[in-house]
């Protein structure tokens, strides 16, 4: 810029330019002041976010839906009545309280007698009727396990008079040529992969160790895709009962296959449980399981696409108390303490549902209704409380739908606990590599659970599946 006794020597022209440039630059300026304002209010808030976490309570399986196993289990302190209740209890060979022993066997395998030989006082030699029983007891043993081999030897026929040479007939049942192992392996190693979480490598190892069988990773993997159609056949017959199905409860969870997020859905009810992993958390998994099919009841979370398949719907209570118990936690005296000792009221009644009267189950659910509306009524500040309450007030005619049918339970804890075992396997084994893997694991989960759930053996659901006896032992 020139000097101030140069402005009078500039052109008009300059002098334009001059103040256009001061122009531009105070706009460049006043949008730069602007952003950084914007910049400065993003940091305030995003402080004032992280102020107020660190005041929250720390999540746990108590007052969230974070599983106990991810929460910190502390030592326990012993207090010094424990201890010296612990030094002080009856020492070996003292008197204490009354043990307790395995029941005796039914069919024991052998029977060994131990008799007196003679009298300890004259001498006497007994004889086999001078015996009484004193007392038996069990031992309990495993015999070697080691793999039994069946060689099958395929011969034809050469015919002595025309020289004619004829095929030879089918082998038995079981023996078919083919895969060496039997279907008895086959079903050991589908129960041990899917119900235990063994991975391959430990399960090769298993094999070879405890069983003597030799058996390599390729052949494992070669195994139980052999299997998957007859647990397919199993899957379609629990799905044509679940879309005849009055109630249904759902839920899902996370799982890896091939290092890609994926879904395990379970839809469950007294009868029958059946699991399918899909790529999609949304609605259309529902719409497409159900083809069409509309429950009377359905329960489960607050999740979105988990809404609206059902005539009536009863939310997981469960999932409640423990948000109203983070609220408390969090600073909340007013809305959440007072929600949660209704939730606790509800869980009374429900233990009691089937055995009240429709008029008693009425009664008291116009009870329940009324104190939600004296609590939905209350004046509250509290963050975590108001959100709260504006969920209760939008759900409030599901929270209490097992009342009306008894039917239902007023939580979802049974498709969570049928669950439990894809998160085991999840960090047990890391997930699926492939997809027909995934496809077979919930094949198998849907088999036993359905199975587990009219009072079925897990491993004889799983032999069943395959299409032999429970007694079947051959090959």
């Amino acid at each position: 810029m020139p000097l101030e006794e140069d402005i009078e020597q500039c052109s008009r022209g300059d002098l334009k330019h001059m103040v256009l440039r001061l122009i531009r630059q105070l706009d460049e300026q006043e949008r730069r002041l602007n952003a950084q304002a914007v910049r400065i209010e993003e940091q305030a808030k995003r402080i004032a976010e992280l102020e107020a976490r660190l005041n929250e309570p720390p999540k746990n399986s108590g007052n969230s839906s974070v599983p106990p196993s991810q929460g910190f289990k502390a030592n326990k302190k012993k207090t010094d009545e424990q201890g010296k209740a612990e030094r002080s209890g009856p020492r070996q060979g003292s008197v204490g309280r009354k043990g307790y022993c395995r029941p005796l066997s039914d069919n024991p395998d052998k029977v060994v007698r131990v008799m007196a030989k003679a009298c300890t006082c004259c001498g006497h030699v007994f004889e086999e009727g001078d015996h009484k029983p004193h007392h038996a007891y069990d031992k309990v043993d495993i015999p070697e396990v080691k793999p039994h081999v069946t060689r099958v030897e395929v011969y034809e026929g050469v015919c002595p008079c025309c020289a004619h040479t004829s095929a030879p007939q089918a082998a038995p049942e079981g023996l078919e040529e083919g895969s060496p192992f039997s279907r008895n392996i086959m079903a050991l190693a589908v129960y041990l992969r899917f119900t235990h979480a063994i991975s391959y490598e430990r399960l090769v190892r298993l094999f070879r160790d405890l069983f003597s069988l030799s058996i390599s990773e390729g052949g494992l993997n070669a195994l139980l895709q052999r299997t998957k159609p007859c647990f397919d056949k199993q899957v379609e017959a629990i799905l044509a009962r679940l879309r005849k199905s009055r109630v249904i409860y759902s839920d899902e969870t996370s799982v890896r296959i091939d290092g890609v997020n994926w879904w395990n859905w379970v839809f469950q009810n007294d009868a029958i449980v059946l699991h399918v992993i899909r790529r999609s958390r949304g609605t259309g998994v529902v719409e497409d399981i159900l083809d069409g099919h509309k429950p009377a009841l359905w329960v489960s979370d607050l999740y979105g696409p988990q809404q609206g398949h059902a005539e009536k719907w009863q939310v997981c209570l469960a999932h409640q108390l423990r948000n109203c118990q983070f609220a408390i936690e969090a600073g909340d005296t007013v809305f959440a303490p007072r929600m949660k000792h209704l939730f606790l009221r509800a869980f009374v009644i429900a233990k009691r549902r089937h055995v009240l009267t429709e008029a008693a189950r009425r009664s008291y659910k116009t009870r329940l209704e009324h104190q939600l509306d004296a609590i939905l009524a209350l004046p509250t500040e509290h963050k975590d409380a108001r959100r709260l309450l504006k969920r209760y007030k939008k759900h409030r005619w599901s929270l209490f739908t097992f009342l009306d049918y008894p039917e239902v339970a007023p939580d979802n804890n049974s498709s969570e606990r049928a669950l439990r075992p894809t998160a085991t396997y999840r960090k047990v084994t890391g997930g699926f590599r492939s997809t027909w893997g995934a496809d077979l694991y919930a094949a198998v989960r849907s088999t036993v659970g359905t199975a587990t759930k009219s009072g079925q053996n897990p491993f004889a659901a799983i032999k069943s599946a395959l299409g032999f006896s429970i007694a079947y032992a051959g090959g």
